[in-house]
Formats: structure tokens, C-alpha cells, sequence
């Protein structure tokens, strides 16, 4: 132990000593350097007194009056120049990879200004030429107007193109606020099957799509819209007033102040006495549905940020949310993130839109037949609506091979629809070393998160195939953001329970900043399955209908679940806040088909990115043993590695060309053989092996 704290203390010793060392040899290049080029200046080389003192001094001198003598003062300006530059870079410890990086982010930059600055001047003079073409066409309008009325009358009453009837009525929906009157004009249009041909020029969702894209989102005119139902306000007050005697019957003195119709309940605001408990109210919730002849109510006491209590009851006959109602509300058209999905509509009546990326990740929960596959369905169809392959890409899970092989064959699958659960383990850890690769891409150019890296991308400031870097650097592309839907858990947890564990809950600790996302559903709400780490790290929540309370509180951790009525009826439980009831958006099959025939026809073939769902047998990670992988990939991998000194997994997948999974495999099996250390996260791996030694391995095979 002696020895090897004296062996720790020598080795220190000795670094700090080469650290001065080249501190003091770059300071004494960077001062020669700079006295020479001051005596230099000097109009006449003198060595007086008075020519040293107006100069370099004596150091100065001695460097710059040999030079001047051998090469001149051109030819000594240069190599003192280059002497001073060479004695900075050495005193501060910096290579010149991070001079040449520096330069050419400076270069980009300076390169986008002056672009910047000529669009911005020509776009000044085209301005000012049609300033001065509308003051011509001004002084000749007095002469003309009577022709031009004319020709105008013939051209508006000749134009039989139906084509171009349809665009010039396509606007009218994006100006009616009413979701009920865009009910009105536009089902009648989608109950006759039109195609998505037809109605290409009808209404579509403004979203911010990447100027460079290549894709065309589906109108929103593929989905169907319900049709608006007159309330029975007669009979609403008079369960309001059933309400009010009912709670005076058992000695509850409170006054109804309000009602709030929502498409599924009618929520009751009751203002107490004072003196009267709030749990008189609450323990009377079986006389409350028995006296309203209701299934069940839902007391919710009080009601967030109010004196008052609510009593929701169940509306007699309830009103069918689509989510092409969602998507056509205002609310839709004010959320522009691609991650942004209709969820449905509040007990108020407003449309309510779910941000993925604010989540980030999401629990769905609720018995069989309660509107779980209903939900997901909306938040697929959403994301395919609102968002291109640029943007989002997708990994579907369906170990119960029912409800997502209808997404087959859609260009944002990052692979095909997951159904085996072993596979389904593979894909997620894939999407862990997808996640650590990102962070060391984050970590490289300095960017904080997927949004941060996304803009210096979109501004021009990373170099890509079309700017490349002039000093030779690695290309970017760039990050979509990625949402892994697992539809059943319950099932995964049966076969890869650890494995499918651990990495949801990596994924939830860390994917975020990434801009990987979670949805995971399950009906079976149970400990075994929804376990308290994962319950941990997935704080959103949807809750649907459930058979017991203990079921409630496994997924919302409170009462609640229990009393909702099914068929889309949840409770929206977001990371912080009490749980909203909410009517789930219902999209049906022929829509789904219609939104997944449109992407369809932009490809011609799907393409895939290898190595994700890994193989059936066991997992994609890496190995002990060097016979899983190809020899001289390894090899090759070896080389890279130790004589770059940099063991990136990144990196091997640029080099070699290879998928993001065979390149994690190849740097396991290169830590299996002491070439590189562990994993540090974000960080490269420390490469262990020289040069030296990786030669001697070369000349012995």
C-alpha cells in the first residue's frame, strides 16, 4: 500500500513537472516570437541603446538581426509569426483539431451572414421594384378600370375547372372557430369516401414542417367529425334540482351555483353552508346516483381553485368525440410542436391537446374494453397527421398482434411493427444505446438538447452532406424525435421481465433531452406489472376505467378510476396536478387506413434501419465472445480506435458503416478485450491499448 501511494505520488510529481515544462517552453516561443517581430518593426536594425529601448530590447534583437540577415523581413515576419502561434498553442494545451474545428464554425457562420445579408439586400430591391411598378400601375388604373371590371366579370362566370372550385372553397373550415359548424360543411364530404386524391386541397393542420422536407402531411379531411347534438337543458335542471333536495333529505344544506355540460358527464357545482363538513357530501355518493337513477357519480371535493364542490353525473345520452373534432378546434391549430396529439375534450368542452415532449413519458392504464386502444390509436393517427419522417419516428409494439399491424409499411417506422416480446427487449435496447449515442453527439458539438441541436442544424451552423466542412470534419444530420409505443406491458413483463425493466427505466431517466419518448399501456394494472420504478420515472399518467379502487391507486396512486363509465371516459393525470376528466377522441378503422394509405403512396419501399428488434435468441448487447462478430470488423474496429485514441461508438458507425447496434456490439467486445475501458455515459470510452502494443498483437497474428 506504501508502494503504491509513493508510485501515485512520483507519477503526479512528474506530470506536474511536464506541465510546467511546457508551460515555460510555449511562453518563451510566444515572447521570442513577439520581441522579435517588435524589433522588426523598427524602420532601421540598430543595436544603440535607444533603438533597443524603442524596439524588442536585447532579447528581440538577438532573435530578429540573424533572421533579417538570412531570409529578410519578409521571410523573418513569417517564420516569427508562425514561432509565436506555435508557443500559444503549446503554453495552452491546445491542438490544432480545435483550431481547424474553431475555423471552420467561423467560417459557416461568417459565410451565413453575408448570404443572409444578399438575400436580404436583393429582396430590398425587388421590393423597391414593385413600389415602383404599382405607382405605374396606379396612373394607368383610371384609363383601364372600366375594361378591367369586364374582363373580370368573364372570367368569373366562364371558369367551369371544379378543380378550382374546390380550392377556392377549401378555406371556409380553417375560418370557422364552431367546431360544430365545420361538423356541419365538411361530413357530408367524408361520409362519401372521398379519397385523399380529392380532397388534397382541402383543410390541412398547421404545423412547422422543416423547409427542406420532402413530405406531404394527410388533410385532416381524412377523418370523420361527429354531428352536434342539442342540449336538454330542461332536463339538466331538473337533475340539478333532484341534486339540491336530495342532499337537504339527509341534512346537507347546500345551494346549486352552476352546471358545466360536458360530452359524457354534467358536472354539478354545489356551494355548502357554513359549518357543514365537506365529508357529510362525499359519504353520500350511493344515495346521490341512487336518487339521480345513475350508475355511479364522482364527488370531487372540492373543485380545483373554487369554494365549491363537484358532483359529476353521467349524461344520459353521451356525445361521440372524434379526433377529427380535436384536430380541427382551435386549440389544435394554436399547438404547432410535432409531438403535440388530440387527446379529447374536457368536462368544459375544450379540446384538449397533449404535448409528448413536456410528459415525456406516458402510462396508459384501464380494464378491458374501457377506450385504451381507442387512445393510442388517436396518438398514433395524430403524430401521422401532424408530423413527417423527418420529425418523428416511430417503434411499435403489439405483442397482442390486434390494434398496430395496421401501421405496417408506414415510411416513420424505424423497423416493423414489433410482435414477438423477446424482440420487442432487443428494440428497446436498442433505443438505450440510440439514447447514449445521441448524448455523446450532444456532448460533441455542445449542444444542451435535441431542440438545441435541431436549430444550430437548421441554421447552417453544422456542416451536412450539402455544406460539407472545408477542413474535412464529419457531417451531421438531423435528430428526429423518437416515440416507442408499447401496447401491452403485461406482456413483455411475462417473458423479459428484468430486461424490459431496466431499460424503460433508463430510458425514462434519461431519453428526454434526447427527444425519446415512452408510451407504455397495459390492462392489467397491477403491482407485477406497473412496478414502483417504473411508476417512478413514468409520472404521467392516463387512467380509464377500472374494475376495483385498489386498481385506481396503482395507477394514480389516488381513487378515482373506479367511477368512470368506459368507452374513452379518463382520467388525465399530468406529472403535476390533480387528475382531469377527459372524453377520449375516437377515431375508427377506415380512417386509420386512409391516413396510412397517403404516407404509403409517397414511398415506394420502406426502408428500415437494421439492427433493431436484434434476434429472437437473445440480445442485441455485445457478447464475451469474439466469434458473435466478424474478425476483421473487429480488427478494423481495433485500429480505429487505439490509433485515433478515441473510442467512440459513434465514431466506428461513421467509419465502418455499420448500424448504430453492430457498432455497440463491436466496442463490447472491444472493452471484453481490454482495448477500451467501460461506459461513462456521454462520455468517449478511455482507450487502454497503444499503438505500440496494438503493432506487437499484429506482427505476433
Amino acid at each position: 500500500k506504501t508502494a503504491t501511494s509513493k508510485s501515485a505520488s512520483s507519477k503526479s510529481a512528474e506530470e506536474g513537472s511536464v506541465h510546467l515544462l511546457r508551460i515555460g517552453v510555449g511562453l518563451s516561443l510566444l515572447v521570442g516570437g513577439l520581441l522579435g517581430l517588435l524589433s522588426l518593426g523598427n524602420p532601421v536594425l540598430d543595436t544603440t541603446a535607444t533603438a533597443l529601448r524603442d524596439s524588442g530590447g536585447i532579447i528581440g534583437a538577438i532573435v530578429a538581426v540573424p533572421l533579417s540577415s538570412l531570409l529578410g523581413t519578409v521571410g523573418s515576419a513569417v517564420v516569427l509569426v508562425a514561432v509565436a502561434a506555435t508557443g500559444a498553442l503549446v503554453a495552452t494545451g491546445t491542438s490544432l483539431a480545435r483550431v481547424g474545428a474553431a475555423l471552420g464554425v467561423t467560417w459557416r457562420s461568417a459565410s451565413g451572414f453575408v448570404n443572409r445579408f444578399l438575400e436580404l439586400d436583393a429582396s430590398s430591391d425587388a421590393e423597391s421594384d414593385d413600389l415602383n411598378l404599382d405607382d405605374e400601375l396606379e396612373s394607368a388604373e383610371a384609363e383601364e378600370k372600366p375594361a378591367r371590371k369586364r374582363r373580370a366579370t368573364v372570367e368569373t362566370v366562364v371558369t367551369p375547372d371544379v378543380d378550382s372550385e374546390v380550392q377556392v372553397d377549401a378555406p371556409e373550415p380553417v375560418v370557422a372557430v364552431v367546431p360544430q359548424v365545420v361538423t356541419q360543411e365538411v361530413l357530408p364530404e367524408v361520409e362519401a369516401d372521398a379519397t385523399a386524391d380529392e380532397q388534397d386541397g382541402d383543410l390541412r393542420l398547421d404545423v412547422s414542417v422543416p423547409a427542406h422536407t420532402n413530405w406531404e402531411l394527410p388533410p385532416v379531411n381524412l377523418l370523420r367529425l361527429s354531428q352536434h347534438k342539442e342540449l336538454d337543458t330542461r332536463g339538466i335542471e331538473a337533475s340539478g334540482a333532484v341534486l339540491e333536495q336530495t342532499l337537504r333529505d339527509f341534512g346537507v344544506d347546500a345551494q346549486l351555483v352552476g352546471m358545466t355540460v360536458g360530452p359524457t358527464v354534467t358536472r354539478y357545482e354545489l356551494e355548502l353552508a357554513a359549518g357543514v363538513k365537506v365529508n357529510k357530501v362525499t359519504g353520500l355518493s350511493h344515495d346521490i346516483a341512487y336518487a339521480m337513477a345513475s350508475a355511479d357519480v364522482r364527488i370531487l371535493a372540492p373543485i380545483p381553485g373554487r369554494s365549491a364542490i363537484g358532483v359529476e353525473v353521467p349524461n344520459k345520452q353521451r356525445q361521440l368525440i372524434t379526433l377529427g373534432d380535436i384536430l380541427t378546434s382551435d386549440e389544435a391549430a394554436k399547438a404547432t410542436h410535432p409531438l403535440e396529439v388530440g387527446l379529447g375534450r374536457d368536462i368544459a368542452g375544450t379540446s384538449v391537446m397533449l404535448n409528448l415532449a413536456t410528459m415525456p413519458h406516458l402510462l396508459i392504464a384501464g380494464a378491458t374494453g374501457s377506450g385504451k386502444s381507442s387512445c393510442i390509436n388517436s396518438i398514433i393517427t395524430s403524430l401521422l397527421l401532424r408530423s413527417t419522417p423527418d420529425q418523428v419516428r416511430l417503434i411499435l409494439v403489439d405483442p397482442k398482434r390486434v390494434e398496430l399491424g395496421q401501421y405496417n409499411g408506414l415510411p416513420h417506422l424505424l423497423t416493423e411493427v414489433v410482435a414477438n416480446p423477446k424482440r420487442a427487449a432487443n428494440a428497446l435496447e436498442w433505443c438505450v444505446r440510440e439514447m447514449e449515442m445521441r448524448y455523446e453527439l450532444l456532448a460533441e458539438i455542445g449542444a444542451r438538447d435535441i431542440t438545441g441541436y435541431n436549430a444550430m442544424f437548421d441554421r447552417g451552423d453544422l456542416p451536412t452532406a450539402e455544406n460539407p466542412d472545408p477542413l474535412g470534419g464529419r457531417n451531421y444530420d438531423r435528430l428526429p424525435f423518437i416515440v416507442i409505443v408499447i401496447d401491452e406491458l403485461n406482456d413483455l413483463m411475462m417473458v423479459a421481465a428484468r430486461d424490459v425493466e431496466n431499460s424503460i427505466c433508463r430510458i425514462a431517466q434519461m431519453a428526454r433531452a434526447v427527444g425519446i419518448h415512452l408510451i407504455i399501456a397495459t390492462q392489467r394494472p397491477s403491482v407485477d406489472v406497473i412496478t414502483g420504478v417504473i411508476k417512478a420515472n413514468v409520472p404521467s399518467r392516463l387512467a380509464f376505467s377500472v374494475t376495483s379502487i385498489a386498481d385506481s391507486r396503482v395507477i394514480l396512486d389516488q381513487a378515482g378510476a373506479e367511477k368512470l363509465i368506459g368507452q374513452g371516459d379518463m382520467l388525465a393525470a399530468p406529472a403535476s396536478g390533480r387528475p382531469a376528466r377527459v372524453q377520449g377522441s375516437w377515431v375508427d378503422e377506415d380512417c386509420v387506413r386512409k391516413v396510412v394509405a397517403f404516407w404509403k403512396r409517397q414511398v415506394t419501399e420502406v426502408q428500415y434501419v437494421e439492427g433493431v428488434q436484434g434476434s429472437e435468441n437473445g440480445s442485441s448487447g455485445a457478447t464475451g465472445d469474439a466469434e458473435d462478430g466478424d474478425d476483421e470488423l473487429l480488427m478494423q474496429a481495433m485500429e480505429l480506435v487505439v490509433r485515433s485514441g478515441l473510442g467512440s461508438t459513434s465514431m466506428l458507425q461513421r467509419k465502418l458503416r455499420v448500424g448504430f447496434a453492430r457498432a455497440g456490439r463491436l466496442m463490447d467486445l472491444l472493452e471484453n478485450k481490454g482495448v477500451v475501458g467501460p461506459s461513462e455515459g456521454s462520455k468517449a470510452r478511455t482507450v487502454q491499448m497503444t499503438v505500440e502494443e496494438f503493432e506487437e498483437m499484429q506482427a505476433r497474428a
